[in-house]
């Protein structure tokens, strides 16, 4: 590791292979946990290289313990994190919405790191099991239309590495690949980034499924969602869009709208209260922007208004409510 180390400072950049081989070997937790956050903090520093990205994903894919929804079509909506904007859960939420409206999502997921409650804070709060058993997540994704995959269950690379990142809390590229390495391997994903090169090289490694449709979206504001705070950018099969709050028909908030809280407690107090129709429009009308760009990947041909308005129902019908209840029950 330290002659690895000494060629990333020399700002030498790794091959595919050589960053496939580094996370085999993180994986294995024999490497101290300083030198694996001085490896992690590296590309905090310069950029990712394609080739290093791919290696680092094939790695951990490789390594994930496997399971398969293949007998579903389902969508992962997962953020990077690391956009610092401490936000309310608004992927997990609008994932539940996109469940609630009838369509199968595997949702892939960790604990916050750079933001006070991640995706896996607040469903553990709530009272939802992490598990790797393939025959529960089946049954979950079957009567509920969700699972959750929680990301040490199925990455042991990740597992062996968080000490190192908790310390840091900040992001790193582990934050950059988590939406991409869902062991469920989804057909459909509506990925959030936190910067324009990351959704490049996102763009290049979806371009490589044909079987997947895919949005990546980063908010040239810095949110790794559409946040309705001003405009984004989005990428999918047809190209590169810029579009804005007005472009959805939706108006334009400010930040301290989708605050997420200073605690875990405050985070799961504002998902539940959203979750069961009382969240603020703002907030209502955030969860539902981005469920109805996932439900839009089930149905290309349907207008952006017609798939927010789906999106609506299932939030404040307490459709979404429904499939949290069956899965935390």
């Amino acid at each position: 590791m330290k002659t690895l180390l000494n060629q990333l400072f020399q700002h030498k950049v790794l091959s595919q292979t050589e960053a496939e081989n580094i996370i085999k070997e993180m994986a294995k937790g024999d490497i101290p946990d300083a030198q694996v956050a001085a490896f992690l903090t590296i590309y905090n520093m310069r950029p990712i290289s394609l080739d290093e990205f791919k290696g680092f994903r094939k790695a951990l894919l490789d390594l994930a313990i496997p399971v398969d929804l293949s007998a579903f079509e389902t969508v992962d909506m997962c953020g990077t994190g690391g956009d610092g904007k401490n936000t309310f859960n608004i992927s997990t939420l609008a994932s539940f919405v996109v469940a609630g409206a009838g369509y199968k999502v595997a949702k892939h997921g960790n604990y916050g790191v750079s933001s006070v409650s991640g995706s896996s804070n607040v469903l553990e709060a709530l009272g939802y099991r992490f598990t790797n058993d393939e025959k529960v997540l089946q049954q979950q994704i079957a009567d509920a239309n969700i699972t959750f995959l929680h990301a040490p269950k199925f990455h042991p690379a990740m597992a062996a590495v968080a000490p190192a990142r908790r310390s840091l809390g900040l992001k790193t590229f582990f934050n950059m690949l988590g939406p991409v390495v869902n062991p469920a391997r989804p057909t459909h994903q509506l990925a959030g980034v936190f910067s324009l090169e990351l959704a490049r090289l996102y763009q290049y490694l979806f371009q490589d499924e044909p079987q997947k449709n895919y949005a990546v979206i980063y908010g040239l504001d810095g949110y790794d969602e559409i946040s309705l705070t001003g405009e984004f950018v989005m990428k999918d099969r047809q190209g590169e869009h810029l579009l804005s709050p007005k472009d959805l028909s939706l108006p334009q908030i400010s930040q301290k709208a989708i605050f997420g809280g200073n605690t875990v407690d405050e985070a799961v107090a504002i998902f539940k209260k959203i979750i069961g129709g009382n969240g603020t429009e703002a907030q209502n009308n955030v969860v539902c922007a981005n469920a109805a760009m996932a439900i839009k990947l089930f149905e290309p041909e349907t207008d952006f208004a017609t798939c927010f308005a789906e999106a609506k129902a299932s939030l404040l019908g307490l459709k979404a409510l429904k499939s949290l209840k069956i899965i935390t029950s």
